[in-house]
């Protein structure tokens, strides 16, 4: 006899590392059946870590799981908050540039292959039916699932003819070409021009899924 205990090793931290997995997708807005699919495993076992979640923490229920606050104890961010780096106050509060915006796609693979090969955005990572791409700074997430009506995506060009006529050297899809659509006091001109998105089909409005190219002119002095 060594004097080891039986069962699972004890953990430093108030859950478990899958109890935090699930807490964190739940978190999120997911419901327990996606939850359960995204950890590859049984609605039932996601159902035994929340209640084993919701005793320790003294919750009530799943409820207020969702809206807990509690940060594992290997995070960075955890790291961060220990040393006062988050404690900023509402006077000092400012929000930078947009971090990242979402898309729904139909088929993750194809959508991938359309935004890296076609648009030719720099793909970061997927992550099941997750996939993340860099747009100068920003991130652009799509996820597979029902598709809907989006928000239109506008990316700067310089040569607004020639990235265009690029594009549909590729295959983009063109439904609206290189057209001012304002001239400022200055005389400065913008251009922009439109493209469709391979699930354009999925929805009923013409304009729900769009991809824009935009530049803009000054005049020569």
């Amino acid at each position: 006899m060594t004097g080891r205990s039986r069962g699972r090793p004890r953990h430093d931290d108030v859950l478990t590392p899958a109890e935090w997995k699930t807490v964190e997708l739940l978190r999120h807005g997911m419901p327990v059946r996606v939850v359960a699919q995204r950890r590859g495993i049984s609605v039932d076992a996601v159902r035994f870590h929340i209640a084993n979640a919701v005793d320790k923490l003294g919750l009530s229920g799943l409820r207020d799981l969702r809206r807990w606050q509690g940060v594992a104890g290997h995070s960075a961010l955890k790291r961060r908050r220990t040393k006062g780096m988050t404690q900023a106050s509402t006077q000092t509060l400012a929000l930078g540039m947009i971090g990242q915006i979402s898309r729904s796609v139909s088929d993750i693979e194809a959508a991938v292959a359309w935004y890296r090969d076609v648009l030719g955005l720099t793909h970061l990572f997927t992550a099941g039916t997750l996939a993340f791409f860099d747009c100068g700074g920003t991130r652009l997430y799509l996820d597979q699932g029902d598709v809907k009506t989006e928000s239109v995506l506008y990316f700067r060009v310089e040569d607004i003819h020639g990235a265009h006529e690029a594009l549909v050297a590729r295959g983009a899809v063109s439904v609206a070409v290189p057209h001012m659509i304002h001239r400022h006091p200055n005389g400065m001109e913008e251009w922009m021009a439109f493209f469709a998105d391979p699930d354009a089909g999925a929805v009923s409005d013409p304009h729900g899924r769009l991809i824009a190219i935009m530049a803009q002119a000054m005049p020569d002095n």
